[in-house]
Formats: C-alpha cells, sequence, structure tokens
C-alpha cells in the first residue's frame, strides 16, 4: 500500500534549517499569462462561493481576491445559465478564470467560447470519446489548459471495488483521465489528487510524482473550519511543498476564500517560497505581560492586511526584552504597563501610551511603504 510510504522527507536537522528536496522539474503550462509549473513560483488560487449565474456579486468576490493576492481563480458551472456568465465576469476581473465542469461537455464548450483561461474537468466523465474530442478540440483551438482534478469522496466505482478508497485509487484515477486526453494528443494538462486524508494525499501526489511529469495542484480537500482547516492543510502542503511537490495550491476552507488566499501565502511565506505582505511575530502571553497583547496583536494584523509589501511586524509583551527579541523585525511594539514602544529593526524611535501605540505602528509602516514606492 502506497500509505506505508507515507512519511516526511524533509527533516529538522538539530542546529540547522528545514531541508527541501530538489523541486519536482514539471512540465510548464501556462494559465491567462500565468506561467505554472517549471521554475515558476507556486501559484495560489481559490474558489467563488457566490452563485455564479450573478455576475456582479461573482465578480465583486473576485475583486476582493484579487487584493489579497489570489493568482487563479474557479468559478463553478453548474448550468447554462451560469456558463453564459462567464465572459461578463472575465470583462471585470484581473486574474485567469477557471470553469469548473462536471459530467456535462456542452458546459465545458460554452466556457471555451467564453473565454475562460482553464478548465478543471475529468474527461472520464463527461461521456463518449466523440465529446471528450470536441472538448479537447476547443482547448487546444484557444490555448486553455484542463486540470484533471481527482477527489477522494468521488472515485469511479470500478477502482473503489479494485483498491478501496486508497492513494493507488487516486493515482489510477488520474492517469486514466490523463490516457483520455493524451489519447487525443492534448498536453497542456494540471493534475489535483485531493483527500481529506493528509497521510493519503501525500502517498498519492509521491507515486503520482514518478509516473508522470505533468504540474501538480496541491491541497488538502475538505480540510474543514477556518482554524482547523488551516491546521490540518498546513500540515499537508507544507510536506508535499518540502518534496519539491506542487506548482498551485488551494487551501480549502468552509470560511470566506479570502481567508484562503492568507493561509495559503502563510504557508508558502513560512517556507521561505513566497513573498508577500506582512509577516506577524507576537510573543506568547505569560505573567510578565502588562498589555493587552492578544487584542493589540489582533488589531495590528487587521490594519496592515493590506500592506503587500514583504515586511517583518514584531507586536511584543515586554518593554525591556521585546525590542531585542524581535530586533530582526522591520517595525514593531514592544508593550508595557499602559505604555509602550515603537521601534525598527531593533531601536527604539518613540514611547507612548497603550491606547496610541497601533496608530503610530500603522503610520510607521505606511510611511515607510510610501517612501519605498516613490523611490
Amino acid at each position: 500500500m502506497l500509505c506505508d510510504k507515507v512519511n516526511c522527507q524533509a527533516q529538522l536537522i538539530w542546529g540547522g534549517s528545514l531541508e527541501f528536496k530538489e523541486r519536482r522539474k514539471s512540465r510548464q503550462i501556462v494559465l491567462g499569462g500565468v506561467a505554472i509549473g517549471g521554475p515558476a513560483p507556486v501559484s495560489v488560487q481559490s474558489m467563488t462561493n457566490t452563485d455564479t449565474r450573478d455576475i456582479a456579486a461573482t465578480a465583486a468576490q473576485i475583486k476582493r481576491l484579487e487584493k489579497v493576492g489570489c493568482e487563479l481563480v474557479r468559478v463553478a458551472v453548474p448550468d447554462e445559465a451560469a456558463a453564459f456568465s462567464l465572459a461578463a465576469i472575465k470583462e471585470q476581473i484581473s486574474i485567469p478564470l477557471l470553469a469548473d465542469i462536471h459530467f456535462n461537455h456542452r458546459l465545458a464548450l460554452i466556457a471555451v467560447e467564453q473565454g475562460v483561461d482553464g478548465l478543471r474537468l475529468n474527461p472520464g466523465n463527461i461521456g463518449s470519446a466523440v465529446r471528450v474530442r470536441e472538448v479537447v478540440a476547443a482547448c487546444k483551438d484557444r490555448a486553455v489548459p484542463i486540470r484533471i482534478g481527482v477527489n477522494g469522496g468521488s472515485l469511479e466505482k470500478d477502482l473503489l471495488i479494485r483498491y478501496g478508497p486508497t492513494p493507488e485509487a487516486l493515482v489510477e484515477s488520474a492517469l486514466g483521465h490523463v490516457r483520455l486526453l493524451e489519447k487525443e494528443n492534448f498536453t497542456q494538462i494540471k493534475i489535483s489528487l485531493k483527500s481529506s486524508d493528509v497521510p493519503a494525499t501525500l502517498a498519492a501526489y509521491r507515486e503520482l510524482a514518478t509516473r508522470v511529469d505533468y504540474p501538480f495542484h496541491i491541497g488538502i480537500t475538505e480540510a474543514g473550519t477556518k482554524l482547523r482547516g488551516a491546521i490540518k492543510s498546513a500540515a499537508g502542503i507544507a510536506l508535499l511543498l518540502a518534496d519539491g511537490l506542487g506548482d498551485t495550491l488551494r487551501v480549502s476552507l468552509t470560511a470566506p476564500p479570502e481567508d484562503e488566499i492568507f493561509v495559503a501565502f502563510e504557508i508558502l511565506k513560512s517556507l521561505g517560497l513566497r513573498k508577500r505582505g506582512i509577516e506577524l511575530i507576537s510573543c506568547p502571553t505569560c505573567g510578565r505581560t502588562e498589555i493587552a497583547l492578544i487584542e493589540l496583536a489582533e488589531r495590528v494584523e487587521d490594519a496592515l492586511t493590506h500592506i503587500d509589501k514583504p515586511l517583518k511586524i514584531a507586536v511584543m509583551g515586554c518593554v525591556v526584552n521585546g525590542p531585542g527579541e524581535a530586533r530582526h523585525a522591520d517595525f514593531g511594539i514592544a508593550g508595557g504597563k499602559g505604555v509602550g514602544l515603537i521601534f525598527r529593526k531593533g531601536e527604539i524611535l518613540k514611547k507612548l501610551p497603550e491606547s496610541e501605540l497601533l496608530s503610530a505602528l500603522v503610520a510607521e509602516v505606511e510611511n515607510y511603504v510610501a517612501d519605498t514606492v516613490a523611490s
């Protein structure tokens, strides 16, 4: 069983750092101008939860996703009304638009005609070889890649009978869909193998990586609510990335899609793979804390979500040790009893009452970012 092979190939060496495997050399495809695979950075995507037939609501949500860093977005296409809404949505957004298609090849054809940049479609479930050939021809004509999206909860019955709900079944399902596309000489393919089980997902991706060179979209599906899902997703995604696997990713949360983007970039930033926005450094509370540290740290994080420049921001609970412990931070607060220090790179800039710390820190950061842009 592939599950027996699940072991973390990345290792934390005492006194050293997390060691990554060399990144897998996947072939490169292009989705709406965004390079996927090869040497391109890991891209972050999400999916809307609006009714795609509501063009205004869907476009508005995608614009909010763009502001927080989303680089690719997928929308559900359950019927023709949704499919015929895609062109109008695409006109209003700035990132590649992907259509999520299940079972109905006619919807895939409409989506391509509407100008989408990519399809999420499993060719094995849209009908006959003729229908597959029609969709492939349309995608070839408009240079539209296809993501084969295998999900542990919707595997083919014959594979479940043969393998059960296992990594082997996920891999064989993906390979079956790949063969259908390759039979039509179509290779603009991306693959995902998602399960809600982290070890099974890891085993499946690791095995498939030995069988094909197509780029991978990674994630843990149905990961859960905001906190639990973030933890589960981080565990699985980080291990895959440490194995050198992954070209695009989605953090699947039962939460607003903007939260998915936040968690995704936090994972990538923690691994040193992407740099975007602030990295918040804040100490745990203890008996020496004399400032409302938890509330202050949360307010700092919320107040600086609009900053896309990579900056380390510290919120520390100790005036004596804070600036020293976080001397590597670009800006920070060290709190005391009713007062606090604003510091930059370990150097104290000013001492202020607790009530003024947040606004002063935000002003320092915004002024710095503005000066950097101006120069």
